[in-house]
């Protein structure tokens, strides 16, 4: 009998996967992992993670398997939360999830499950993997959506390599949400009715500032509200791509120039307000800026970290949130598939995403000696360096990467 260790972490859908292993005639083995014990800037009322144990816990004990918890909470902190302190640091935004799942569940995790006697892991990921043979007759597995479109989290897992795939299965995958509860409730099992958990993985809900604060000073600067009729979008090449330009090649130096982020200076706006730290703002965020007065609500749309400015327009169409094209670093160009990685010079059309549930959008990859630019059909907005980019061919993810610009 294949042995599954499965990540049990206190919510419904671990629960539910758990249940359906066991039902599937697997030897199944519930592990819950400690990764956070601080409780600085986590906002009251979240559930520690303590609490989370105890429904793992109960689960167990309802399924009647074994259950075992392991603390991995310096590894999380070193690859995961001090990565977050550093990108934010440089003015960036980092995806701590997508992390957690390369670093730790599938990882760091992985190794402790294989002390456990493990064929493989689970996780309670709506999302589906599928094996294919190779010519050769090796084994190629395909990471493909949840069928429930509105909690598909295959984005989540868009940094998986082939091995930590060969390892993964994901039992609720080709299920919908109420069919998940329901079955937990049949089953009465403890966390039939609990709330999904939010926020960054295995640290909950906080306050973004106050929990950066730990490692980053807050620093007085300027908030400048650039206007919509700026110069400078009149002059870049940000467009929308016409149906004759869809299958177009571009030169490196057109691609490069289109990935450019918007830069300002001072003097082409206006002062509207002061903030603590350039470095705790993103792209496209609305919240926390406090500043008021204006026809329509500012938004952030571009930082400078070097002189702690925070530049703003008001309105969700300001000019100055959309791009058409971003760039990702040669070395961070991740391909889930390699049999089906691009090499310089060549294009090809697919689904993009740069942010989990936005809807997959039209566009071209293009592979350079630089690295790779996502030129999309359409601008797209709050495209964010420090996020991830991640390309489907329909409903297969095939590979992703950071955004370097």
């Amino acid at each position: 009998m294949e042995r599954v260790v499965i990540g049990l972490s206190g919510g419904v859908d671990s629960s539910v996967a758990a249940y359906l292993l066991k039902q599937q005639g697997y030897d199944v083995v519930g592990l819950f992992m400690i990764n956070w014990h601080d409780t600085t800037g986590t906002l009251s009322g979240d559930c520690p993670w303590y609490d989370d144990r105890m429904f793992a816990e109960l689960v167990a004990k309802r399924l009647d398997i074994p259950f075992h918890v392991v603390d991995l909470s310096k590894q999380y902190r070193h690859r995961v939360v001090d990565y977050m302190f550093s990108e934010y640091g440089k003015g960036r935004t980092p995806n701590p999830d997508v992390l957690c799942n390369r670093e730790i569940k599938f990882d760091v995790f992985l190794q402790e499950a294989l002390k456990l006697g493990a064929d493989y892991v689970a996780t309670g990921h709506y999302c589906r993997r599928e094996v294919l043979t190779a010519p050769d007759g090796t084994p190629v597995y395909r990471l493909l959506a949840g069928s429930d479109p509105n909690k598909d989290q295959s984005y989540f897992l868009c940094q998986l390599s082939q091995e930590q795939l060969s390892k993964a299965l994901f039992p609720i995958g080709d299920m919908l949400k109420p069919e998940v509860r329901r079955i937990a409730e049949e089953q009465k099992l403890a966390t039939a009715k609990r709330k999904d958990s939010q926020g960054i993985c295995f640290v909950g809900k906080v306050d973004l500032p106050v929990f950066l604060q730990q490692k980053l000073k807050a620093r007085k600067g300027d908030i400048i509200e650039i206007p919509a009729n700026w110069e400078g979008f009149k002059k870049a090449p940000h467009h929308t791509i016409t149906s004759e330009e869809k299958t177009a090649t571009y030169s490196p130096e057109y691609l490069s120039a289109l990935a450019e982020p918007w830069h300002y200076t001072p003097q082409e706006g206006q002062k509207v307000g002061e903030h603590n730290g350039a470095h705790f703002y993103t792209i496209g965020q609305r919240k926390g800026l406090n500043v008021g007065g204006k026809p329509e609500p500012l938004f952030v749309i571009a930082t400078d970290v070097e002189r702690n400015i925070v530049y703003v327009g008001q309105g969700q169409e300001h000019p100055g949130l959309y791009r058409p094209a971003l760039h990702i670093c040669p070395k961070e160009m991740h391909w889930i598939r390699p049999d089906l990685a691009m090499k310089p010079g060549e294009s090809r059309r697919y689904s993009l995403r740069i942010r989990y549930r936005q809807p997959l959008q039209s566009g071209t990859l293009y592979v350079t000696d630089q690295g790779g630019y996502l030129l999309f059909d359409t601008p797209q907005r709050g495209i964010t360096a420090g996020q991830f980019a991640s390309w489907y061919d329909g409903e297969e993810l095939i590979g992703s990467g950071v955004i370097d610009r």
